[in-house]
């Protein structure tokens, strides 16, 4: 894959961002944005038409929010990897996406070595979290699996 150009598509409604991130991007050798999307339903419709490798998508944006739009875009184009780039760290939102298929979770505080990494990581399948995301995930984990664990003796009592 090193030696065939990845096409990238940038969702969010900020400009600043999405030059910011054309310009890292743009600098690596095999990756090259092919589109841009200043909203959801912008970025669905380029999407669809431009088929890119990977999409950087926003949560929080007009007409579509990021979540519609990753499942709208996982609906119509399944072979395109949608990573997410936000400022939101919720986790209903981190669930929800990737339920939905979303290759990756970056905060917007991550650096430019991390989208690299988590580009790479989603075209070989794989996903990819910001280390602070990764902690909230393990942190819901253990504690999903300690509740579990609880609700499980409970259960084996018998009425005596």
């Amino acid at each position: 894959m090193l030696d065939k150009t990845i096409t990238l598509f940038l969702a969010d409604d900020h400009t600043i961002v999405r030059q910011g991130l054309a310009k890292l991007l743009e600098g690596e050798a095999n990756l090259r944005v092919v589109g841009e999307a200043e909203n959801g339903r912008e970025a669905v419709e380029k999407v669809e038409r431009l088929k890119p490798n990977i999409v950087l998508m926003d949560i929080a944006m007009p007409l579509l929010n990021g979540i519609e739009a990753t499942r709208q875009i996982r609906k119509v184009c399944p072979q395109t990897k949608v990573i997410i780039l936000s400022m939101h760290s919720h986790d209903r939102y981190i669930s929800e996406l990737f339920s939905l298929g979303a290759s990756g979770y970056l905060l917007k505080n991550s650096t430019g070595i991390d989208i690299i990494k988590a580009i790479h990581a989603a075209l070989k399948g794989e996903t990819y979290l910001s280390p602070s995301i990764s902690q909230k995930v393990i942190e819901d984990y253990i504690s999903l699996k300690r509740k579990s664990h609880q609700e499980d003796l409970y259960n084996s009592l018998s009425n005596r």
